[in-house]
């Protein structure tokens, strides 16, 4: 039977049907902080009507500690049904990776499913790069499947909505691939300088992670995830696999871990 895997970031929250690594269904809706304990039960069964009496386990990571409030409690009171777990992926709770940070409580519970997933699913060393909304994020697995660190970068989606207000003569543009990165027009430009900048973003952080691990290049994996990877994968050649349920593969392993 399917697990519920919910990944609660700053901008989407993205939910899946997950059993043995595989998804069978998936929603992604806005990450609303007004939105309270008794509002999301509805939103999840007009979502998951038909789905709902089959799901034999939720799981939940969040960035945004005051949405994970509504969450912890919605799930004190809603559960799906009599004795159906869940778990809340927190400081305590067992996911099989070492993290070797100064502060392993400030790593985002997202980027820890990242690494495991990452670590059993490809192997390490590996660098997992998940395209966001608000921030793209690498996160570095070692071999043994330790995370060892990363680094954070404005999304593409904020990026542009910055551009936007401070620009002046600037405005929003659909976020696509340009016909050319030579830009004929305003909005070609914008387009050019988010999806090229990003790759080009990427492609260099990515080499230096690679430098600093002193691996060689073809040995470490580098995997692409989050819902906005679609648009720049295709313009680097860094990438080794595209994994868009990276996150959710890897609270499903988590869960199992913990229950």
């Amino acid at each position: 039977m399917p697990l519920l895997a919910v990944d609660i970031g700053n901008s989407h929250t993205v939910l899946g049907l997950v059993e043995d690594g595989t998804v069978s269904a998936d929603w992604r809706v806005m990450t609303d902080e007004r939105r309270t304990s008794d509002e999301w039960p509805i939103l999840l069964h007009g979502l998951l009507e038909e789905h709902w009496d089959a799901i034999d386990g939720i799981v939940v990571c969040a960035t945004v500690p005051s949405v994970l409030h509504e969450w912890r409690d919605m799930l004190a009171r809603h559960l799906v049904g009599p004795g159906v777990p869940y778990v809340i992926v927190e400081p305590g709770v067992r996911t099989g990776v070492p993290i070797l940070m100064d502060n392993p409580r400030e790593v985002g519970t997202d980027r820890i499913a990242n690494a495991l997933a990452a670590a059993r699913l490809h192997g390490g060393p590996a660098i997992v790069v998940d395209f966001g909304g608000t921030a793209t994020t690498f996160d570095v697995v070692s071999p043994s499947g330790e995370y060892v660190g990363g680094a954070i970068a404005p999304g593409i989606e904020i990026s542009l909505e910055a551009l936007g207000r401070r620009g002046a003569q600037l405005r929003k543009v659909e976020i696509v691939r340009p016909r050319s990165v030579i830009a004929k027009n305003t909005v070609e430009a914008v387009q050019s300088g988010m999806v090229f900048g990003v790759a080009a973003q990427v492609e260099g952080i990515v080499g230096r992670m690679v430098a600093a691990l002193g691996a060689p290049r073809g040995d470490v994996n580098v995997i692409a995830t989050g819902y906005l990877a679609g648009l720049v994968i295709d313009e680097c050649t860094c990438f080794t696999a595209h994994s868009p349920w990276l996150t959710l593969q890897g609270l499903e392993l988590i869960f199992r871990r913990n229950t």
